[in-house]
């Protein structure tokens, strides 16, 4: 669908509907965390019930922070997600504050992103191992490409690859119970795990949860595009509630069929689990099928990442927290500077050593963990600050439900910076200067 002579120069497109809103979901979401997990996940616990409790856990944090983020989307149907219910809620610096973190750590992940997919085409291909860096470059400047063209074949792009990363999965189950063979009771548990060897449970279940959090992070990726949804007081709640429970039963089965064919001290050494489990069935030679299918998952998440990303530098370029011609969208819907520059600063990130963009995503975990506390938060503070703010969706069990997913995201949000003290240094020093930062903005905009 083109826009018409009349369409404003500055505005999205409203061309999408329940069915990209699930396939931006799993595509935002299902990247190669559910492949890896199990393994270090088993080294932790050793127990396939602790396993499944700790991501059964992680769904229902998923799936109440969904109820809850419908309603912010569908009471303010603006294009940024978190960006947009922070500056609501809290002020222009509050939003500037989630807001630019949120673009600058999703430009370090797709970075990431893009790097390693780049990896795993020199292991298809030998004749590209020690390009990668230039490989990475063209894969993201293709993409670009296809994006600037327009919403439309962009958000088609992501219909394809999350329909076939979703096929591919339920494949891997069915071929793990028709075709693998079921450990025994013995073999169900692991005598080398940090329980087994510690006597505590505790750290390695902060450990395990972290990891499974970290899998699920992008089940809020549908709020991201409520401004271009034909009708997001009927779509958003499909589109997020469909995605969300597709994924929790995704991740269960594969966790089922890992833990149904692969004894668990092996697993617990494995790196790649998907892949593992595949070689035991049909021996070395299918790893090849593993490593397409990572490309596959991993090139379906950094389209959504493209996506999403520009939308929230869109978004305050339009309220003036970001430079005001960030707010243009060219004929095809595609914001016209917000987009190309956030392939750029990550095209900058993949030149600079993919050591960086590795440090730099962990760095930003801290975060995106800050923009789910800053949703959960707005959400209470709206409701208290606008009586008359259109709610066509009303979170069930208020305010208990937002107050539960609050202390549970500020519980996060401290083992995030207490596991991983060095990132969190660096995140909490940015959140110093991002002060004078938002000042030296709200001038340049003056």
């Amino acid at each position: 669908m083109q826009p018409t002579s009349a369409t404003p120069r500055h505005e999205l497109l409203k061309i999408l509907g329940v069915g990209f809103g699930i396939a931006v979901t799993i595509g935002g979401t299902i990247g190669t965390g559910i492949l890896r997990k199990p393994g270090p996940i088993a080294a932790q616990l050793g127990d396939p019930w602790l396993i499944m409790g700790v991501w059964l856990a992680v769904s229902l944090y998923a799936f109440l922070g969904t109820l809850c983020t419908i309603e912010l989307g569908t009471s303010m149907p603006k294009a940024g997600a978190w960006y947009v219910y922070a500056q609501r809620a809290f002020g222009n610096y509050a939003g500037f504050v989630v807001g630019i973190n949120s673009w600058l750590g999703t430009c370090a992940a797709l970075g990431f992103g893009v790097y390693t997919m780049s990896e795993y085409m020199a292991l298809l291909l030998p004749g590209l191992e020690g390009q990668e860096p230039y490989v990475a470059v063209g894969l993201l400047l293709a993409l670009t490409a296809v994006h600037w063209l327009g919403l439309a074949l962009a958000s088609n792009f992501q219909n394809v690859m999350s329909f076939l990363k979703a096929i591919g999965l339920f494949a891997f189950v069915a071929i793990c119970y028709i075709y693998g063979q079921e450990v025994s009771a013995a073999d169900a548990l692991a005598t080398t795990s940090q329980i087994a060897e510690t006597g505590s449970w505790l750290g390695p279940l902060i450990f395990s949860l972290q990891a499974v959090f970290y899998t699920y992070d992008g089940w809020h990726t549908a709020a991201y595009f409520t401004e271009e949804d034909r009708d997001p007081t009927r779509n958003l709640p499909r589109s997020m509630i469909g995605g969300v429970l597709l994924i929790i039963v995704i991740y269960l089965l594969c966790n089922a069929a890992i833990l149904y064919i692969m004894p668990m001290d092996v697993l617990a050494r494995s790196k790649l689990a998907a892949a593992d489990a595949i070689g035991l069935i049909f021996g070395e030679s299918s790893g090849k099928i593993v490593t397409l299918f990572l490309m596959i998952s991993i090139l379906g998440i950094v389209n959504a990442q493209l996506l999403f990303n520009p939308r929230v530098l869109y978004s305050m370029s339009r309220d003036g927290l970001f430079l005001r011609a960030g707010a243009r969208v060219n004929r095809g819907g595609t914001p016209a500077l917000a987009m190309p520059l956030t392939a750029a600063l990550a095209i900058l990130l993949i030149l600079i050593g993919k050591e960086a963009t590795e440090k730099l995503s962990d760095i930003a975990t801290f975060f995106f963990v800050l923009g789910h506390t800053s949703g959960f938060a707005s959400l209470l503070a709206l409701r208290r600050k606008e009586l008359k703010l259109p709610r066509p969706w009303k979170v069930p069990a208020y305010p208990v439900l937002p107050i539960v997913m609050l202390i549970a995201s500020i519980a996060f949000l401290i083992g995030v910076v207490v596991q991983d003290m060095p990132s969190s240094q660096y995140a909490l020093l940015f959140m110093v200067i991002s002060y004078p930062l938002f000042l030296l903005v709200r001038r340049l905009n003056r």
